[in-house]
């Protein structure tokens, strides 16, 4: 087989979920957005199901009829984007709950749908998504007589514990939705590991169940697997892939594995990243092309049939760092092309 081996271990997924849990008394949601941050959304979600989860967010409707679908009913899904025009069939045949974001989605949701479930996201420095204080005050009182499930807010340092932004915006939050019954939620998987202080009633765990910083003691997740296509012996000055920009000064060993680009492996660990064969790692060597990848062997014993490039030695973080990005962009670009393998759940 000439493709990648992706493999997802839904029991270290829904360890993460519950050692995330275990860190305050608020309920714990999930976010599944981006077909559960590239790593199947359906297959994600029923297993945190059954370890108990019952409030999930995704980014937009669409995303949320999928996993209603694969959920069927009972879970709450939550949409972030809000009711946007074109919506409403979707969320009243698939009882989605949109996070209103702004008078105009509150007015159609009202309309269109009297009496179903609906949450509220506000702004409470980010100027990303939701009402600025000014619009909460003017519709605050008509959107809590509607009884909403769910009102939140999204912090933008989280990852940074000492910015001083993650206590303006736990002051603004408060002070926004001082004495509202309906349900508060603030913390995301950043948000969780800053305390207490921050989880309300609702936390919304993303990239820790998965693997990835900022929870530094998550259970990895994924292993992605590149089989070797071809081995060739270099003598020196020879080069190597598109443009000549790797030359042999020494004898040298380099082998061309399946994955590139196409397969989310970016372009921009040409040079710098690395596979590995068991404890030993294997630099890349030239450009990251389309589809292939040259891996300098030469100090290996022997001549592996594979080589991974996610696992226990090299997570989705370490990857990211050598690419010059974060781990949530390395794991919502794993492409279509692997051969997906899913454990427990």
């Amino acid at each position: 087989m000439a493709t990648g081996t992706l493999s997802i271990d839904l029991d270290a997924l829904v360890q993460n979920w519950r050692s995330l849990a275990a860190l305050g008394d608020a309920e714990t949601g999930a976010v599944v957005k981006a077909d559960g941050y590239g790593l199947g959304a359906a297959k994600v979600a029923r297993a945190l199901a059954k370890a108990g989860v019952r409030r999930f967010f995704v980014a937009v409707a669409e995303e949320g009829a999928a996993l209603r679908e694969a959920l069927g009913p009972g879970p709450e899904i939550n949409v972030f984007s809000g009711h946007m025009s074109g919506d409403t069939d979707m969320i009243g045949d698939m009882t989605l709950t949109p996070m209103i974001n702004n008078v105009d989605q509150l007015l159609r949701h009202v309309e269109a749908l009297p009496g179903a479930p609906f949450g509220i996201q506000l702004d409470s420095g980010m100027n990303r998504l939701g009402m600025e204080p000014v619009e909460w005050g003017a519709v605050r009182d008509i959107a809590l007589a509607q009884n909403p499930t769910l009102i939140m807010s999204h912090l933008a340092c989280a990852d940074e514990p000492n910015h001083d932004m993650n206590r303006q915006q736990l002051a603004q939050f408060a002070e926004m939705t001082a004495g509202v019954d309906a349900p508060r939620s603030l913390a995301a998987t950043g948000g969780i590991l800053l305390g207490n202080d921050y989880h309300f009633d609702v936390t919304r765990p993303g990239i820790g169940l998965y693997g990835g910083l900022p929870f530094d003691l998550a259970t990895p997740v994924v292993r992605l697997t590149l089989p070797m296509i071809q081995t060739r012996d270099l003598e020196p000055g020879e080069t190597v892939g598109y443009g000549n920009t790797w030359t042999a000064e020494v004898p040298s060993r380099i082998a061309t594995v399946a994955g590139g680009y196409a397969d989310g492996l970016l372009r921009a660990l040409s040079h710098t990243g690395q596979l590995w064969f068991g404890d030993t790692p294997c630099p890349i060597l030239g450009r990251v092309s389309m589809d292939l990848i040259g891996v300098d062997i030469t100090h290996l014993s022997e001549v592996p049939n594979a080589l991974d490039i996610l696992g226990a030695k090299q997570k989705v973080d370490d990857l990211a760092a050598a690419a010059g990005t974060i781990g949530y962009e390395i794991l919502t670009s794993l492409g279509p092309r692997y051969a997906r393998r899913y454990v427990g759940g």
